[in-house]
C-alpha cells in the first residue's frame, strides 16, 4: 500500500528527522522560524546566537535598532524585510499578547512574516499541535509522489492531511523535509536508491 510504502521508506531513512532550527523558548523559535524564510536552516544558526544574545526578550527587539538587526541579518539575505517584520512581530506580541508567543492561528497570522506555514511549524514545534506544514520542500516530495497535483501549499497539505492519518501529521513533516533536503532534492535526486520509484512521476 502506498501509504504504508512513504511511512516504512521515511522510517527507515530518517528515524529521528526534527526540527534542525536551534532555539531555547517559544520566542525564539517563532523568530528563527520567520528567519528561516528562503534561507537555511543552518544559516539561521549561525546568526540565531548573536541575535538572541542582543536581544533575550521581545521588549528588547520590539525596541531594537533596525539599522542594528539589518547588520545581524546580512547573511541571510533579504536582511531588510527579516528586521522589519521581526521588529513588528516583537512589538505585537509585547503590545498585544503579553510579551507571550499566541497558540492560535488566527492569532499567529496576526504577526509580520508569519504565514500558514511558519503558524503550522510554530504550532507543530512549540505546541505539539498535529499539523503538515508545507515548505518547498514538503511541496515537491508531495507532487513527485502523487499525493497532491497541486502547486498551491494550502491545497497541498489538505490533501497530505487527507492522505495520511492525523497522529502522523507532525512527524511526517519532518520527514518529508528531510527526505527533500537530503534524499529527493530538486536537483540531482537519489532516485536509485530510492524505493518508493514506482509512485514517482519524475
Amino acid at each position: 500500500m502506498k501509504r504504508t510504502d512513504i511511512l516504512n521508506f521515511l522510517d527507515e531513512l530518517f528515524p529521528n528527522a526534527h526540527c534542525e532550527l536551534v532555539y531555547n523558548n517559544h520566542f525564539e523559535l517563532l523568530i528563527a522560524i520567520i528567519l528561516s524564510a528562503q534561507t537555511t536552516d543552518l544559516k539561521v544558526n549561525k546568526i540565531s546566537p548573536l541575535l538572541f544574545e542582543k536581544y533575550t526578550t521581545p521588549s528588547e527587539l520590539a525596541n531594537a535598532k533596525l539599522e542594528d538587526v539589518v547588520e545581524i541579518l546580512k547573511p541571510l539575505g533579504l536582511a531588510n524585510v527579516k528586521a522589519k517584520n521581526i521588529i513588528s512581530t516583537a512589538k505585537s506580541l509585547v503590545d498585544n499578547f503579553g510579551g507571550i508567543v499566541p497558540k492560535t492561528m488566527d492569532e499567529l497570522l496576526t504577526l509580520s512574516g508569519v504565514g500558514n506555514k511558519t503558524a503550522n511549524v510554530f504550532l507543530a514545534e512549540g505546541y505539539n499541535e498535529r499539523r503538515f506544514a508545507v515548505d518547498t520542500h514538503v511541496s515537491r516530495v508531495s507532487r513527485r509522489l502523487e499525493i497532491s497535483k497541486s502547486e498551491n501549499p494550502l491545497k497541498i497539505e489538505e490533501d497530505l492531511k487527507v492522505f495520511f492519518k492525523d497522529d502522523d501529521w507532525t512527524r511526517l513533516h519532518h520527514k518529508f523535509i528531510f527526505f527533500g533536503r537530503y534524499f529527493c532534492m530538486a536537483k540531482k535526486p537519489l532516485c536509485n536508491n530510492c524505493k518508493l520509484k514506482k509512485y514517482c512521476s519524475k
